[in-house]
């Protein structure tokens, strides 16, 4: 598996960002067709398939990792970093790939970033 880190920026307060990422209703509308929670069990639907994420880390407006039930050992992160000259937020997210797939999960994650970047007025 290779880790793949993509950077974007997203006109946005981090508190209003770090919403969008860490709640059923926020991922909802950007990440996945539907998201049920139970406790620190996320599981996401889209399109007739299921996956279900353990949130693993938290930190309020900065960070949230999920980790897939089924596949232990990789995660994914999202990551709110804000430059203290010009006050930009940038949205890191972390992924991981199979080497052969990187560029579809680059593609994959472009796109969505740019759903969430339409919901958001960004």
């Amino acid at each position: 598996m290779e880790k793949v880190q993509l950077e974007f920026v997203i006109n946005c307060s981090p508190k209003v960002l770090f919403n969008r990422l860490s709640t059923a209703s926020g991922l909802a509308e950007w990440f996945a067709d539907d998201v049920r929670v139970q406790g620190k069990k996320y599981t996401f639907c889209w399109e007739g398939s299921e996956q279900t994420a353990e949130m693993i880390l938290r930190k309020e407006n900065r960070l949230v990792r999920y980790c897939w039930i089924d596949q232990t050992d990789t995660y994914f992160e999202f990551r709110i970093s804000q430059d203290e000259l010009t006050g930009d937020v940038s949205l890191i997210i972390v992924d991981f790939a199979e080497e052969d797939e990187v560029d579809e999960i680059k593609d994959l994650w472009s796109t969505q970033v740019s759903d969430l970047k339409h919901i958001l007025g960004s």
